[in-house]
């Protein structure tokens, strides 16, 4: 276990999400998901979150973040969907065809903190097993 330390605070705060395009469409292709990725990354930087592991799947996402405890879980996730899906848009207009012209991601997400019930090490290898088995899923959309 590692305590983090920030501004008169320690803490050890990990939460894992998962959420899904509208519709749960397999848009996530391989340069999607690698934009996506790499757009995560950036947000994780620019808010201060650590990612411990992320897979981004055809049709869903899993990310496993460790955040100050003045960041909530809502606003983190929040914060993630609007700029993924914004900057996704507006790289990948065509995505749009197969969301009808909508929002990129579903409203509804999932997220759980480490502890409860979970060790750490158990999300890590969940969302790994994940990530090797995406591989299995066709590709859509080349």
């Amino acid at each position: 276990m590692t305590i983090n330390s920030g501004g008169h605070t320690k803490y050890e705060l990990k939460y894992h999400f998962v959420w899904c395009p509208k519709y749960r469409k397999f848009v996530l292709n391989e340069n999607i998901a690698n934009y996506v990725t790499r757009i995560i990354k950036e947000i994780a930087e620019r808010y201060d979150f650590e990612i411990v592991e992320l897979a981004v799947m055809p049709d869903h996402i899993h990310l496993f973040v460790s955040a100050m405890p003045n960041v909530s879980p809502a606003n983190l996730i929040q914060t993630v969907k609007s700029i993924t899906a914004k900057k996704t848009f507006e790289r990948f207009p065509g995505i749009k065809r197969h969301l009808w012209g909508g929002a990129l991601w579903q409203r509804a997400y999932f997220v759980m903190s480490s502890g409860s019930g979970t060790t750490d090490e158990m999300i890590r290898q969940y969302i790994r097993e994940k990530k090797s088995t995406a591989n299995d899923i066709p590709n859509l959309f080349g």
